[in-house]
């Protein structure tokens, strides 16, 4: 599902501020003075990774009948006839 929906890089950045946020919390512990960078590191992976999950909803395609395709490189296919035509 997640590779369906090219989240990958969206949970690494996740991943990687959550571990940066673990080694300003460590590095503040023992009082590094440059600790504050780190969380300013984290801070920035964590905010890509929101953005990067909203990116299929935000380049989402609709067909005809205004059904949304999520998986952005996905064909769409043709919508099926209805007897009312």
């Amino acid at each position: 599902m997640i590779k369906a929906m090219k989240l990958q890089k969206a949970v690494i950045a996740i991943i990687l501020g959550v571990l940066a946020l673990v080694a300003y919390l460590i590095m503040d512990a023992n009082e590094i003075s440059w600790s504050k960078y780190v969380l300013e590191a984290s801070g920035l992976f964590l905010m890509l990774g929101a953005f990067l999950f909203l990116y299929p909803i935000l380049f989402a395609r609709q067909d005809k009948e205004g059904c949304v395709e999520l998986d952005p490189e996905a064909p769409l296919s043709k919508a099926p006839e209805t007897a009312e035509e």
